[in-house]
């Protein structure tokens, strides 16, 4: 029998992704994306809760994370839940869950196009050759 392992996030990056790179030479990238969740309680009071997500990704998707995301933008992601043990110099066993990315989209305003734009112009690249 089939089984499904799909996350899809649309949130905020909070904070610059830390790029590593492997013995192989192969960048990961691994950031935070917030996302909120708003619900009425009980009483009829309006609430939200935010959630962090730590994700994870590799290669050429994580040298497009680290050429183009910052602080602050919103992003569509899609990936897998992996969860990895950590053993410690104690012998016991930490756990990590996160979002491994297979698929990322740049959802941004159109301030950010109008700034990419800008310095697409100052590098020689005209709008109609898109």
């Amino acid at each position: 029998m089939r089984t499904v392992n799909k996350v899809i996030l649309i949130g905020n990056i909070t904070r610059d992704p830390a790029i590593k790179t492997t013995e192989n030479n192969k960048k990961i990238a691994l950031f935070t994306i917030a996302t909120n969740r708003y619900y009425k309680t009980a009483d009829g009071e309006q609430k939200s809760e935010s959630e962090f997500t730590n994700c994870v990704t590799w290669w050429n998707l994580a040298e497009r994370c680290e050429k183009f995301l910052t602080k602050g933008k919103l992003v569509y992601a899609e990936g897998r839940l992996k969860t990895r043990v950590i053993e410690k110099d104690d012998w016991t066993k930490m756990y990590k869950t996160e979002i491994v990315i297979s698929n990322i989209i740049f959802l941004n305003k159109k301030s950010d196009f109008d700034e990419m734009d800008t310095d697409l112009e100052s590098a020689g690249f005209e709008d109609d050759k898109f």
